[in-house]
This record gives C-alpha cells, structure tokens and sequence, in this order.
C-alpha cells in the first residue's frame, strides 16, 4: 500500500529546521542552509545540483532512499517561496528551483490563495490545493499512480500531517548545530508526534539518522 514519507528532514541539535528571519535573502532562514550541507556531500545530492563525485555510505543510502519510489510530492508554501498572502500577479514566482526543478513528478503546494497549476521542465508541475491536508494528499496519492508520497516540508506542514496521523514514516537527520531560533519540527504537538515509535537510529560521521513510523493498531 502507497505510503506518505519524510525523508532526510534536517534538524538541528535544539530542534529547528529553519533559522530565524526567513526570506527571500535567507529562504533557510538565518544559518538555516548549514542544515543541509551534509546532502550536498553526498554522491546522490551533488548529482541533484548537476555535479559529479561526492561521498558513498550511510549519508549517501538515506539520501537516495528519499528519492527513491516516489511519484508525487506534498509542500507548504513557505517551502514553494517567500510571498506571503494574496499572490502578486506581476510577480509570477516559480519555485527556488529554477527553470528544472530537482522533482521530476506532481508537486502539490498547501496554500489559502487559489493559483493555476504551473508546469516546469523535466517534469515536475506545480499544483496549489486549498482545500487542506487530506485533500492535497488524496490528489498526491492518485497522481502517484501507486508509488508513495513525498511529505517535503517546511515544519508546519510536517506538524499538520502529524497531528492527522496521516504521516506513515519520517526520516530525520540532526545535525551537530545550533540554530537558537526560527522553525522547530516538533513545536504545536502538545509535546510531541503520538502515535509514532522510533524504529531506526544510526550514527554516521555527520548526523545521527532517526527514523519514526506510525503505530499501527
């Protein structure tokens, strides 16, 4: 059965995935992009960013098992771009993706503002739900076409779907930094993820990788 997964979802030691003041200048928030730098090392995400090399090993598995069997993705807006509110129509923000966006199937944007779906190269279109959570993952779910569903974040996002238990599995990695401020993955959850257990937890030279996965009845 098609599952909705979160995967390589960075957090730093006291508990943010993104830095204070985000924005157009800081789309990570301030010091947020040092989350990452452990992907980016990696042989599978230096090819995400079209570069050859980088590391094999645990970091490199994790990475690539998030790309791996997946046919649609689930994004907040805060994710898809810094416009906050009504869209401006002379400003047609496309993704920080660029032109060729690194997701290459159906993107699904949680927003309140109604916008037409948007199709990029390489195939990735993005499609702007505003009728909440189940909505959105239904439709994720059917442009799958069977495989599982991606749950990419930003934090409020990953919270809402905990709350509906509607999360199957998310995949952390913590990061050996601290952030002070900004988004924390586990605030809005009356002290945490119910109804999840840890079932993987590995230590590679760069992060510890946790895994939860829902409990199931």
């Amino acid at each position: 059965m098609p599952k909705l997964r979160a995967h390589n979802i960075s957090v730093s030691l006291d508990g943010y995935m993104a830095g204070p003041r985000q924005g157009l200048e800081h789309p990570l928030g301030v010091d947020g992009e040092r989350l990452h730098d452990w992907v980016f090392r990696t042989r599978t995400g230096k090819a995400m960013v079209g570069e050859s090399g980088g590391a094999e090993g645990l970091d490199d598995d994790f990475v690539k098992e998030g790309e791996t069997g997946v046919g649609a993705t689930i994004i907040g807006r805060n994710m898809y771009g810094p416009i906050r509110g009504p869209w401006d129509p002379e400003n047609e923000w496309r993704g920080w993706w660029g032109d060729n966006p690194p997701f290459h199937h159906p993107v699904f944007v949680l927003t309140h503002h109604p916008h037409p779906s948007i199709t990029m190269e390489g195939g990735t279109t993005f499609h702007f739900v505003t009728e909440g959570i189940e909505v959105a993952l239904q439709r994720a779910f059917e442009a799958a076409d069977g495989a599982d569903v991606r749950l990419g974040g930003g934090a409020s996002t990953i919270q809402q779907y905990l709350r509906a238990g509607l999360l199957d599995e998310l995949h952390m990695a913590i990061v050996p930094v601290l952030l002070g401020a900004g988004e924390r993955l586990f605030d809005r959850l009356d002290g945490g993820p119910e109804g999840y257990e840890c079932t993987e937890f590995v230590v590679s030279s760069a992060v510890v990788h946790v895994r939860l996965t829902r409990a199931r009845a």
